[in-house]
C-alpha cells in the first residue's frame, strides 16, 4: 500500500544557476584539481543507463508499492558546502568537511558527497511548498552520482551512486515510527535480494535523524551493511522550513554499487563501468558473476619522503589521474617517523600500486611509462624525496 495513496507521482529536476556558472567556469581551468572535477563530473551516471544493474536497483525499488506515488527528484551535484553540512547537522570538526574527503570547487561549493542534499532542493521548491501549505504528506526519492576521496581497492571507488528517500506527514496524521521504517527497508532488501533475504537491524547514529540504525543482509554466511537510516531529525526540518517543524518522518540512503555488488558477488567494482560485452551479459542482479578471465596484475611499489602535512586520499587522486582504470589496489606498505634521519615534520611512506585489465593482459612496456609518471609527479606536486 503506498504511503501516499491520492498523490500521483511528478519527476522534477532542479536547476541551480550557481552550478551552471561554476561548471562554465571550471571548464575555463587546467589545474589538476579542476581537470579531475571536469573528467569526475563528465563520467555517466549509470542509475540513468538502462543497461546498468544499478539502473535495475533503482527500477525494482521505485516499482515498490509503498513508493508508488512519490516524487522522483534530480538534484544539482555542485553543491553548497553549508547545505551539505551544516544544515543536517554536522559538526565543525566532522572529517567529511575535510578537504581530503571531500571535493571542493572553491571554499563554499563542493561535488555532492551525499543525495540527502535534495532535502533542501526537493523541500524548498515550489512543487514541495505547495504540499506544505496544504498540509500534505510528502515523499520523495533521489537517484545519482556523488564524490568522496576515498582508498583505491576492488571495492571502493572515489564516484559512486547513491538513493535516498524522504518521506514526512503532519503529526496530525499520526507518528511515525522505527518499525514503520524497519517494514519499508524490509521491502527494500526483498526487492533487490530475493523474498528470502535474511536481514537485520543494528542501532547506528547520524546527525540529521534519531532512532537510527543500519540494515545487514545474511551474503553466504556474513552479515553485509546495505544501507543506513532513521527518524528524521524535526530541527533539520525546521531548518528548511518552520512549518516542517510539525511534521515526521524517515529517511535512509545508500549506495548502488553496494547492493548490485552483493546480488552479482561482484569481484571489482570498476566491472559496473565496464563495456566488454563478456562482462556486460552477466551484469544481472541475482546472478552470480563468473570472471572473463583473470588477467594477471602487475605490481609496483614507490616509496618517498614528505612533510607531515600529506593527504593519502589526495595522493590517491594523483594515482587514479595517471593510472585510470587500470589500477585495481593501492596498499600501504609501510608508514614511519625517524626526525634524526628524516627531520621532525617528515614521514615515510611506501605504497605497492597494482596495475590490472579487466579485459586483456597488461604489458610491462605499457605500466613502466606510467609508474615513471607517477614517481615524477610525485617528486613534483608533493615536494618529496623519492626513496
Amino acid at each position: 500500500m503506498s504511503l501516499l495513496e491520492n498523490a500521483t507521482r511528478a519527476q522534477i529536476t532542479i536547476d541551480a544557476p550557481e552550478e551552471s556558472k561554476l561548471r562554465t567556469e571550471l571548464e575555463t581551468k587546467t589545474d589538476a584539481e579542476s581537470e579531475r572535477q571536469k573528467r569526475y563530473l563528465h563520467m555517466r551516471d549509470l542509475s540513468r543507463d538502462e543497461a546498468s544493474p544499478l539502473h535495475e536497483v533503482k527500477k525494482r525499488i521505485l516499482a515498490l508499492p509503498e513508493f508508488k506515488n512519490f516524487d522522483e527528484v534530480q538534484v544539482p551535484e555542485i553543491v553548497r558546502a553549508d547545505m551539505s553540512f551544516d544544515l543536517f547537522n554536522f559538526p565543525p570538526d566532522h572529517p567529511a568537511r575535510s578537504k581530503s574527503d571531500t571535493y571542493y570547487v572553491n571554499d563554499e561549493f563542493i561535488l555532492r558527497t551525499h543525495c540527502t542534499v535534495m532535502w533542501y532542493y526537493y523541500l524548498t521548491d515550489a512543487h514541495a511548498q505547495k504540499k506544505i501549505d496544504n498540509n500534505e504528506a510528502i515523499g520523495v526519492l533521489c537517484t545519482g552520482k556523488v564524490y568522496r576521496k576515498d582508498e583505491i581497492d576492488r571495492h571502493h571507488m572515489n564516484i559512486f551512486h547513491q538513493m535516498d528517500g524522504l518521506y514526512i506527514q503532519p503529526d496530525s496524521m499520526g507518528e511515525i515510527s522505527q518499525d514503520d521504517l524497519k517494514t519499508v527497508l524490509a521491502d527494500i532488501a526483498k526487492t533487490v535480494f530475493g523474498a528470502d533475504v535474511k536481514y537485520r537491524f543494528n542501532d547506528d547514529n547520524f546527525p540529521y535523524t534519531h532512532d537510527s540504525l543500519e540494515m545487514e543482509i545474511d551474503k553466504d554466511g556474513q552479515w553485509v551493511e546495505v544501507l543506513g537510516a532513521g527518524l528524521v531529525q524535526k530541527s533539520v526540518l525546521k531548518n528548511l522550513d518552520a512549518r516542517l517543524e510539525n511534521y515526521n518522518g524517515w529517511a535512509f540512503g545508500f549506495g548502488l554499487e553496494r547492493l548490485a555488488i552483493i546480488s552479482m558477488t561482484l569481484p571489482d567494482i570498476r566491472l559496473l563501468w565496464s563495456t566488454d560485452p563478456r562482462v556486460t551479459k552477466q551484469l544481472v542482479l541475482g546472478t552470480k558473476f563468473i570472471e572473463v578471465s583473470k588477467y594477471p596484475p602487475i605490481t609496483r611499489d614507490i616509496s618517498f619522503i614528505v612533510d607531515k602535512t600529506f593527504e593519502p586520499n589526495n595522493y590517491f587522486d594523483l594515482i587514479r589521474d595517471i593510472g585510470g582504470d587500470l589500477i585495481e589496489e593501492v596498499e600501504l606498505l609501510d608508514k614511519y617517523e625517524n626526525a634524526e634521519k628524516f627531520g621532525a615534520d617528515k614521514v615515510s611512506y611506501t605504497y605497492r600500486i597494482v596495475y590490472r585489465s579487466s579485459d586483456r593482459t597488461l604489458e610491462s612496456s605499457e605500466v613502466d611509462p606510467l609508474q615513471e609518471k607517477l614517481y615524477s609527479e610525485t617528486a613534483k606536486q608533493y615536494n618529496a624525496e623519492l626513496r
